[in-house]
């Protein structure tokens, strides 16, 4: 009786060894990379922002639809959150990584060379490295244009920008708001502020409000979740014009938002994307421009009457002239 609760003991032990052996088989299995495309992005912020990162969000979503990829997003705040982001994806077998802003460039250059199998694209900046590179929206085709409309527009001469964070890509986008501005307008002035975050809706109001009491009766905003603000205050001051930024936002004011500078951002993911999961991609800065189509400018039809039959037509041939290059916009140098 002993050698059977023996032999019966043994038969359990190698059974439960067994079991060990395959939950632990199976373990390490859910951790590894799955088969097939996979590709995350990382947001500076919510992508319910009704802008630059709700965009990219939505070129995540049409990389899935379009290309059958698995998806992930995370959103980050910190260049230690920028660069975990990146490592965390990479070690997870994801083929592409989006680091949605200028931001990122300097935490996917320091982690690319520890996942060469990775592609890392920042959307903004200059780093490339053989596995790394920038998308970058020349939206300042766009900012161009609204800066000369609305210097023939405004009654004082006085125009103002609303920025979030002053990095190199949003400021060159008031530099060719500016210099739009004087081309039509020699003598316009351009009053630029920047209220230090991406979210701060009462500080961009409050920029807003500042710039208008200023004199300031056509204004920009480069400012993400934090136009919010920027849109209440437009929509509190009579007489006042105003400009969106990366999507399409002539409803956010549509009494005071004649138009938008934007950008298509699930189409340049898409494409870029595609790239990578036909083997394509080489990195070099991919740059789209007015005559990518990338870039518009985007009409309120409910207020294209503010806009006269010649003013129209000298926008459509300056842009014309910045599409075929003709016109090079002044930007910033980064």
């Amino acid at each position: 009786m002993r050698g059977y609760v023996g032999f019966a003991l043994g038969l359990l032990l190698c059974a439960l060894a067994v079991t060990a052996c395959k939950d632990s088989r199976q373990s390490a299995g859910a951790s590894a990379p799955a088969a097939g495309f996979r590709v995350a992005l990382l947001t500076p912020g919510s992508i319910r922002d009704g802008g630059w990162n709700q965009s990219a969000y939505e070129g995540l979503e049409k990389i899935k639809s379009e290309l059958g990829a698995e998806i992930a997003h995370q959103e980050t705040q910190t260049p230690q959150d920028f660069e975990a982001g990146f490592r965390d994806f990479a070690a997870r077998g994801f083929n592409l990584v989006f680091g949605h802003g200028f931001e990122f460039q300097d935490a996917a250059a320091k982690v690319a060379s520890d996942y060469p199998k990775t592609v890392f694209v920042t959307t903004s900046g200059s780093t490339v490295r053989p596995n790394v590179a920038p998308i970058v929206f020349e939206l300042e085709d766009a900012t161009y244009l609204l800066g000369f409309a609305g210097a023939r527009l405004s009654k004082t001469g006085k125009l103002g920008a609303v920025g979030g964070v002053k990095i190199p890509s949003v400021a060159s986008t008031f530099t060719a708001f500016e210099a739009g501005a004087k081309r039509g307008r020699p003598d316009a002035q351009v009053t630029i502020s920047y209220i230090g975050g991406w979210t701060d809706t009462s500080a961009a109001r409050e920029a807003t409000l500042a710039e208008i009491a200023g004199g300031a009766d056509v204004l920009i905003h480069n400012a993400n979740e934090a136009a919010a603000g920027f849109f209440q205050a437009v929509t509190d001051s009579p007489g006042v014009l105003a400009f969106g930024s990366n999507k399409n936002q002539n409803d956010a004011a549509p009494e005071r938002v004649l138009a938008s500078a934007t950008l298509d951002v699930p189409k340049a993911l898409l494409l870029v994307a595609t790239e990578v999961k036909n083997g394509s991609f080489q990195a070099h800065p991919m740059r789209f421009g007015l005559a990518s189509e990338v870039i518009r400018v985007e009409w309120n039809e409910k207020l294209r009457a503010q806009l006269p039959d010649d003013l129209r037509a000298e926008l459509e041939g300056l842009a014309k002239e910045i599409a075929s290059g003709a016109l090079q916009v002044p930007r910033g140098n980064f």
